[in-house]
């Protein structure tokens, strides 16, 4: 009996290991494939998140914008598969006078908050502006500099023909600061209504020099040359973005937003010559 019991118990303790063995194997599988479906769950409910998107997004922007948000929407469009990212980028403050004037949009990104303060004071915005970067001027002379630039006091001169933009517009206004602060008086042959519209005139060699931002004479590479200056540092303007409150695609403005504060959009607006705020 005792022989008897001996060999049959080591075969019960095998078997009850095996089932021990097999009960934890599986409680392994199903944790993996636990994790796996919850992992695929997030990955789906990322992807139905994303694909949630869907329509236009109309962002009215800054002149000095231009370049970095048309990347910035090509990137959305690309992200967010059925969006459509519009643009209409002027002076900051025709496009909060469009906005309080009822002209459709999804986003504000203006130059500076005195300009964003004329839509948030007639209650057009949804929620409060952010800061999401800072623009510095620099004057933009002809090629080569051959009036032989190299400070805001030269642009005094009456043989050179200087452009400024129009004292509303932020880059004016930044303008206007920085000549004060040095106390020069600066008669220039035209007021612009956007910073574009400034540097084009050099562009185009009916200007010798315009004072503009860092960001322009970068996105306009060898048709004009830079000429930083100290007074710049008086002067530097605040970018604030904000959804509107109006905004027919509030989804899609949101995540715009979401993208032009993001790292990638740091990187693309610093690449551009943007100052983080």
């Amino acid at each position: 009996m005792t022989r008897t019991a001996r060999r049959t118990g080591r075969p019960m303790q095998v078997a009850a290991l095996g089932v021990t063995a097999l009960l934890a194997l599986s409680a392994c599988s199903s944790s993996d494939d636990s994790s796996s479906t919850d992992a695929n769950s997030g990955a789906s409910g990322s992807a139905s998140a994303s694909d949630q998107l869907s329509g236009t997004v109309t962002v009215f922007a800054a002149a000095s914008l231009k370049e970095s948000f048309t990347t910035l929407g090509k990137q959305f469009e690309k992200a967010h598969p059925g969006t459509k990212v519009t643009f209409s980028f002027g002076g900051s403050d025709s496009l909060a006078a469009s906005i309080t004037g009822g002209a459709p949009a999804d986003v504000f990104a203006s130059a500076s908050p005195k300009t964003m303060k004329i839509v948030t004071d007639a209650g057009d915005a949804s929620g409060t502006p952010a800061t999401f970067v800072r623009n510095q001027l620099e004057i933009a002379t002809l090629p080569g500099n051959p009036d032989k630039v190299a400070s805001l006091k030269d642009l005094t001169k009456s043989s050179l023909k200087v452009v400024l933009c129009d004292k509303t517009v932020p880059c004016g206004a930044a303008a206007q600061k920085a000549l004060d602060a040095s106390k020069l008086k600066l008669t220039p042959v035209s007021y612009e209504q956007d910073v574009k519209a400034a540097l084009t005139k050099v562009e185009l060699k009916e200007a010798d020099a315009a004072v503009v931002y860092k960001t322009d004479v970068h996105a306009a590479g060898d048709k004009v040359e830079g000429v930083e200056f100290p007074e710049s540092a008086d002067a530097v303007n605040d970018y604030p973005i904000v959804q509107l409150k109006d905004a027919q695609n509030s989804e899609a403005a949101k995540a715009f937003i979401a993208l032009v504060q993001s790292a990638e959009g740091r990187k693309v607006l610093t690449e551009a010559g943007f100052l983080q705020p």
